[in-house]
């Protein structure tokens, strides 16, 4: 089956498609990659989902503009995917959408909020669309996060040690991989607050601290450092889940209170190793033996080096060394949970969200041909094999 994977992260940067050619082998699922293409949100529209997200405040007329201005921003990547890197049709095309709030209290999800209108997807494609993947998960008492973790458990399963997958986006989640029960949280920012003081520090010329370059030139500020890794969050048992609801510009103000003026180079220092510290405590804490990383925060070579030190001679690669383009891992992952989707197989591992049980995933939005739903395989995969 030709699948295209759709996916924007925490970090609203670009849409992500790759596509991939999946199949069911016996007792494991094979995927084939077949290419990556991303596109930046239209400008205003990311500008518009930028005033909109929490803390800020919103309208029910702006979500269903940004429903309808995301549905079609990610249909319009489909449809170049769909020509350019599926030759013409795609089987399915599976959209994550783009989330705009994850309603946490007291470490229980109550509901989690993607935009994006799939209908727009399969007018454009004609293709079926898979789509919201996360709240059939958080109606069964998960987390709905991390959802990449069965793709994690499938495809790290059976290596030495105990492997960590870990994804660098807005947020930071790692899927620790036992030969025991596997377990999978967010452990807390990864770009969302370096992020944030960019944008705010450099007036919108910058989104992003390109190449660690700020972080690079600054010191960390001990006392600040000191309270922002007081954060309860850290401390809570898994699985759990965050997002911008917590870590935002306003929360690190707040953390700033009563002390003098911080340079800018010292405040992005600060919250990247903020990213590293966090990241290293939560694999420490597992007993990871090694650790597999991907999402845009590996672009950051201070960051990065951070993370090594932090780890203490744990190995730290990226999922390229394993034949995953890193760029590409997440929306692979979504590819495959829409697979399973119209295989009639579960999507999640209950160890990692929290959920009583496991859940097939999504709602189906139908394209112009027959649905491509396969009756369940006598044989539910139990691996994950990368060709």
């Amino acid at each position: 089956m030709r699948v295209i994977g759709l996916m924007s992260g925490t970090s609203y940067d670009a849409i992500d498609a790759a596509a991939a050619d999946l199949r069911i082998e016996g007792d494991r699922i094979v995927l084939t990659p077949l290419g990556l293409l991303s596109r930046e949100y239209p400008e205003s529209l990311r500008a518009e989902l930028a005033s909109s997200l929490p803390p800020a405040t919103t309208t029910l007329e702006q979500v269903c503009r940004l429903d309808t201005g995301i549905g079609q921003a990610f249909a319009g990547l489909a449809e170049q995917a769909v020509e350019q890197l599926c030759g013409g049709h795609a089987d399915l095309i599976v959209s994550h959408g783009q989330t705009v709030f994850h309603w946490v209290e007291e470490g229980q999800v109550h509901g989690t909020l993607q935009l994006g209108q799939p209908a727009w997807i399969a007018e454009a494609t004609g293709s079926t669309v898979v789509s919201d993947l996360r709240s059939r998960d958080v109606a069964a008492g998960g987390q709905g996060a991390p959802l990449v973790s069965i793709f994690d458990v499938l495809w790290l399963r059976g290596r030495s040690g105990t492997p960590v997958a870990l994804n660098l986006g807005g947020i930071a989640n790692i899927t620790v991989v036992p030969s025991s029960e596997p377990i999978a949280f967010d452990t807390g920012p990864a770009n969302a607050l370096i992020d944030a003081v960019v944008r705010e520090l450099i007036g919108g010329r910058s989104t992003f601290d390109a190449d660690g370059v700020m972080a690079g030139r600054g010191r960390v500020h001990p006392e600040l450092f000191k309270r922002l890794l007081a954060e309860p969050y850290y401390s809570r048992p898994a699985p759990k889940s965050t997002g911008k609801e917590l870590f935002h510009l306003g929360y690190l103000a707040k953390a700033m209170t009563g002390l003098p003026e911080i340079a800018p180079d010292d405040l992005v220092a600060t919250v990247t190793a903020l990213t590293a510290r966090t990241v290293a405590d939560a694999v420490h804490a597992y007993g990871g033996t090694e650790v597999i990383a991907a999402g845009g925060g590996i672009r950051n070579p201070v960051l990065m080096h951070l993370l090594a030190q932090e780890l203490r001679g744990i190995p730290l690669r990226s999922t390229d060394e394993l034949g995953l383009p890193a760029a590409a891992k997440e929306a692979y992952a979504f590819a495959v949970l829409g697979f399973l989707t119209v295989n009639g197989l579960a999507g999640t591992v209950p160890s990692c969200t929290g959920a009583r049980h496991a859940s097939v995933l999504g709602s189906i939005t139908p394209g112009l041909g027959a649905l491509p739903i396969a009756a369940p395989p006598e044989r539910v995969p139990v691996a994950l094999h990368i060709e």
